[in-house]
């Protein structure tokens, strides 16, 4: 897939975004949106093919949120990707949790992407399921629960991840392997 704009400009538009700069979170918004659909439509596609909640949900939530930080030193286009896949991560799991509260009677408080039955109650279970094998790894190994982050909820490449986590892509690829094993095996006792 090729890339919206040139690495260097995207970065250079961030950089000046988080120094304040409003007129460049306007230049950047249609240069990441392409990238950030990807990542979004990435995550969706393990959905039910039937739920209400659509890619583009996903990515105004995302958007918003990302308006919102505040004082972010924007060290480049990965790292803005990254935060991103961490973002769209807490809505979905937002999403499950106050979907588990609702069919507990518990009244949760619904944000706007409760109104989409974008989730079976056996996926949210699934996602809240996965969510806490990921803290108990990252309890174990933060890295790699990063990377399992930063690959399954963001579908990022391993080299994309590397870049993140300012480690070789070899590195990547084995944590990877041994996250997705380890979990494999938590999720697995857990039941």
């Amino acid at each position: 897939m090729t890339r919206p704009a040139h690495t260097s400009h995207i970065t250079e538009l961030l950089i000046s975004w988080g120094n304040g700069n409003r007129a460049a979170l306007e230049e950047l918004i249609p240069l990441v949106e392409m990238e950030l659909h990807r990542l979004a439509h990435h995550y969706m596609r393990r959905e039910n093919k039937d739920h209400t909640l659509q890619t583009t949900g996903l990515i105004n939530e995302t958007f918003i949120r990302l308006v919102d930080q505040n004082r972010v030193q924007w060290q480049n286009r990965a790292h803005f990707y990254g935060i991103a896949a961490q973002i769209m991560k807490r809505v979905l799991l937002n999403y499950a949790r106050d979907k588990k509260r609702e069919k507990r009677g518990g009244g949760a408080y619904k944000v706007s992407l409760s109104q989409a039955d974008a989730i079976s109650d056996q996926e949210s279970i699934e996602i809240l399921e996965l969510n806490e094998a990921l803290e108990r790894l990252a309890a174990i190994d933060e890295r790699k629960a990063r990377v399992v982050e930063l690959r399954y909820f963001g579908g990022l490449s391993v080299k994309e991840t590397a870049e993140i986590l300012d480690v070789s892509l070899i590195t990547v690829a084995r944590d990877w392997d041994m996250a997705k094993a380890w979990l494999a095996r938590d999720i697995g006792h857990g039941s």
